[in-house]
């Protein structure tokens, strides 16, 4: 038996119905030709799929939680791929394998000799980078930041003298009701001529996108409170 093929389904950044323009039509055309879907959350990917497709029989589908990718669903993925099964890897938002669990999976897929297709979809850290004016041939995505504030403040030290030394944009994300804190450290802890894009709520009709300096920040009144937002620095 031939073994199946696994897609790699973006998913929308926002919940704002907007953001749905941001995916191109053929996703549809991969979701209809799967089996079974990994999911990092289940009624997430369920409500998603059923905006793009109403009629869809959820209930002819296999759905797995990913979580972290423990071992038994790494083996429970492989072995629906052996019988042939057409799979959908599903992120929360954005692209699966990217600051996703959904890597782990996609490795198994590669070692078991699965097709792995990847979509075109949106991508908070691409979408910022290409929007920010700052470097995209030499950039570095840095995940979380550490949340003990002297740790964290000596990361933001580093960041900001790698990119100066290596003409680097450095990328980092936080968790959104955390947001504020992470910017009054990096207002506080970087150089006044350091610049500093933040992006809010990406492909939403709410939608903002800036790049200022630090010295210019410190004057602005910013609510990002529990709004999804990614952070660029650049110090070259």
């Amino acid at each position: 038996m031939p073994i199946g093929k696994v897609y790699l389904i973006p998913n929308v950044l926002h919940e704002d119905e907007i953001a749905l323009n941001a995916l191109p039509a053929y996703i549809l055309a991969a979701i209809k030709d799967c089996n079974v879907f990994f999911t990092e959350n289940e009624k997430t990917a369920r409500r998603y799929f059923k905006k793009l497709w109403k009629e869809m029989p959820i209930d002819n589908y296999q759905w797995f939680a990913m979580h972290k990718a423990e071992e038994s669903i790494r083996q429970e993925f492989v072995r629906c791929l052996q019988t042939g099964a057409n799979i959908g890897i599903v992120s929360d938002a954005g692209c699966p394998g990217i600051a996703d669990p959904g890597q782990i999976l996609v490795n198994a897929a590669q070692q078991t000799g699965a097709k792995v297709q990847p979509l075109v979809g949106p991508n908070s850290i691409i979408l910022a980078l290409m929007a920010s004016g700052m470097n995209g041939q030499q950039f570095q995505f840095n995940g979380y930041l550490p949340i003990e504030n002297s740790e964290r403040k000596k990361m933001l030290r580093y960041l900001e003298e790698d990119s100066q030394k290596r003409n680097c944009t450095q990328i980092f994300i936080e968790t959104p009701y955390r947001n504020h804190t992470l910017l009054n450290e990096i207002l506080t802890t970087c150089q006044l001529a350091t610049k500093l894009c933040i992006a809010v709520d990406i492909t939403a009709a709410s939608e903002s996108i800036q790049t200022k300096t630090i010295a210019q920040w410190k004057k602005e009144v910013l609510h990002l409170h529990k709004k999804p937002a990614i952070f660029l620095l650049s110090a070259y």
